[in-house]
């Protein structure tokens, strides 16, 4: 039998990397993330959110991200799931539409596309969206930000705004999680949202 691929997404400071781990414990599943997963992203993830590296134009940083989860994809998702693993991945194609096609302004569709040459169509079963109030986020990100962190909340407003809207748009496949509160009350609540959801899957 397929394994079932989950993404959980989120913007910065949500709590979203904590709630894959702990989702990806509670389902044997593997746990992964985006970018990175595999040697070569890892490299990639570094290069696109160094602040003190050189920066990459808003197309190229987009690319890049597409052709690190074009690697993880290859060698670490698409083997799993034929293996009959399920995979949570911290990030997967929504982060790209998000950052990249809203915040960036670069266009969802055409970030989508690029995103879906690069999986060769594989895209998530589920999207788990936590979602927590400005405020909270702030406050778990702390001092020390990434590059992308540091664009700004014209552009963490557009980034919130995209995953909203995209959860309105496919409630089959994205649902959207309160992040407020404690780790555990959290995960309590993305328990229950992919009980729901992958039921008889």
């Amino acid at each position: 039998m397929k394994g079932r691929l989950i993404a959980v997404e989120g913007a910065d400071g949500t709590g979203k990397s904590t709630q894959a781990r702990l989702l990806a414990d509670r389902l044997g599943a593997v746990l992964t993330r985006e970018p990175g997963g595999t040697p070569l992203g890892e490299m990639i993830r570094s290069m696109v959110l160094d602040p003190d590296g050189e920066r990459p134009v808003d197309r190229a940083e987009a690319l890049l991200i597409a052709a690190a989860r074009a690697q993880h994809v290859a060698e670490v998702v698409r083997p799993a799931l034929d293996s009959g693993h399920d995979v949570v991945t911290d990030r997967f194609i929504e982060s790209s539409v998000a950052y990249q096609g809203y915040g960036r302004g670069l266009g969802a569709a055409e970030v989508a596309a690029v995103s879906a040459f690069a999986t060769d169509g594989l895209a998530a079963d589920l999207v788990i969206v936590i979602d927590v109030d400005d405020g909270t986020a702030r406050e778990r990100l702390g001092g020390a930000l990434d590059r992308i962190e540091q664009a700004g909340n014209d552009f963490r407003g557009r980034v919130i705004a995209a995953y909203r809207d995209m959860a309105a748009s496919d409630p089959d496949r994205l649902v959207v999680v309160d992040g407020n509160g404690s780790v555990e009350e959290v995960a309590g609540r993305v328990s229950v949202a992919v009980a729901d959801r992958l039921a008889g899957s």
